[in-house]
């Protein structure tokens, strides 16, 4: 199927190495489709634009794009803002499907699993416990409230599963409570560590947040370990979920015009009805969680 593109659609930074990650990512995603035109974009901060990269394959004979927002959770960017440059940018004729959201998949909750014994395994205290050890997962921060309750369940999710003694989060914008505030009351609860895990696709700015003020915490306790773990960046399992999203967009009917919100489909009942074209937004896969543990991996 030659006429098929993959559009990733990024949500941009002024931070040189988040762009050079997202680059790298959608060229992993890419080789997984070898048969098929690949382009990336970003939706505000860098170049290429998303209309741009939606240009380019429509210049290459693309008939079907599927546009993958490459976000984490279903915020006003993946339910609005992409979804208008889409609207704006595509002619009569181009079929646009647009992918969901990472969201809950058990595959990222591995993911941030694995970062997280990264960063245990490089610590400097092998005798402390997990039951000795608060988790605090931070996340963007922004101003839907359901996209910051994704974030507060993540943690609650990691925390249990991992067998923590308690876990928590936090934002580094927008919302309440800060990085900074968190890992204060922390403190004062008596673990022995505290690992701090930036719930982040890539470098950038907030993530930067996230580290200093976990720095500037662990001068303030010095009798508690502070333990960085990384971000998700290009983890396999993160190109495998968005080679899933690509597929279950493909496969879905391509006379279903769902729209990713209300004002969505308000939108296009009122629009022009002679435009050959739709945004369609499938849902995630239905997995258990528990086809990815989240128990400590045993060594091999």
């Amino acid at each position: 199927m030659p006429d098929i593109g993959i559009l990733m659609c990024g949500h941009g930074s002024r931070d040189a190495q988040g762009t050079r990650e997202f680059a790298g990512l959608a060229e992993a995603v890419a080789r997984r489709f070898p048969h098929w035109t690949s382009a990336h974009g970003f939706l505000e901060f860098a170049e290429p634009t998303i209309a741009g990269g939606l240009g380019r394959l429509i210049v290459s004979d693309a008939k079907t794009i599927i546009a993958v927002p490459s976000l984490l959770f279903s915020a006003r960017h993946a339910k609005t803002d992409i979804p208008s440059v889409l609207r704006a940018n595509t002619p009569p004729g181009i079929d646009v499907r647009y992918a969901a959201p990472l969201g809950f998949d058990p595959k990222l909750l591995r993911t941030a699993a694995d970062r997280i014994e990264e960063a245990e395994a490089a610590s400097g205290r092998a005798t402390i416990t997990r039951a000795e050890t608060l988790l605090v997962v931070a996340g963007r921060g922004t101003s839907d409230a359901e996209a910051n309750g994704d974030i507060a369940k993540l943690a609650r999710m990691l925390s249990e599963g991992m067998e923590f003694g308690w876990g928590t989060a936090c934002y580094s914008g927008v919302t309440q409570p800060q990085t900074g505030q968190v890992l204060d009351q922390a403190a004062k609860l008596g673990y022995r560590r505290i690992v701090v895990m930036p719930y982040f696709l890539f470098s950038g700015t907030l993530v930067d947040r996230v580290y200093a003020a976990t720095d500037e915490a662990a001068e303030k306790y010095p009798q508690i370990e502070f333990v960085k773990a990384p971000y998700l960046n290009a983890h396999p399992l993160i190109v495998e979920t968005f080679s899933d999203r690509i597929i279950q967009a493909l496969e879905s009917p391509s006379h279903d015009h769902t729209r990713t919100d209300d004002a969505h489909r308000h939108d296009h009942e009122h629009s022009d009805c002679n435009q050959e074209w739709h945004i369609h937004a499938p849902l995630g896969p239905a997995v258990p969680i528990e086809q990815y543990s989240l128990a400590p991996r045993k060594p091999s």
